[in-house]
């Protein structure tokens, strides 16, 4: 990080540090994480759920486009939740009916927990402008520069998450 700040004099002669434009664009994805939040909230309040709700909510439907299963100690794990704040999660998305748990078929006695198709719609409702904004502004680019844009998320993904980076 040491190539990333410049010094410049201001309009005073004194010493001041100058953004690269690397921190310029970290400052930018911070802003974006912000508005990103603040539109998850406003959802969540709009449906009386807590943020955590919506967080497992995307858990969910994240699993659900994959094709995976979800338990409620994955779910937990996730969410960074210990099993009683799991718990308190799932049964106040049942109480919604944005979520349910069903008995795994191939094993009686695990639960799995699967988001209801009123959850996806009511996410898409509210998510679904900003998502095709989204990837309107994404087909203004090419494959490479797709694949920088992918290749950067991802390592702000896996550095956020504390992840070692794939080499």
């Amino acid at each position: 990080m040491n190539e990333i700040l410049t010094h410049r004099d201001d309009r005073r002669g004194r010493r001041v540090k100058d953004q690269g434009p690397e921190v310029e664009i970290i400052h930018l994805l911070r802003a974006v994480t912000v508005e990103l939040g603040l539109h998850s909230a406003r959802f969540a309040n709009e449906n009386s759920m807590h943020a955590t709700d919506v967080r497992a909510l995307i858990c969910l439907m994240d699993a659900r486009r994959d094709g995976t299963e979800m338990t409620a100690g994955r779910l937990g794990g996730l969410l960074g939740l210990n099993s009683a704040g799991t718990t308190a999660v799932v049964d106040r998305l049942e109480r919604l009916g944005h979520a349910r748990r069903v008995r795994d078929g191939r094993d009686r006695r695990r639960v799995l927990v699967e988001v209801e198709k009123r959850a996806v719609e009511l996410g898409q409702a509210f998510f679904g402008p900003l998502i095709g904004r989204s990837v309107e502004l994404l087909r203004g680019y090419d494959e490479r520069e797709l694949a920088a844009i992918r290749g950067f998320l991802t390592g702000v993904r896996e550095a956020a998450s504390g992840a070692e980076p794939d080499v």
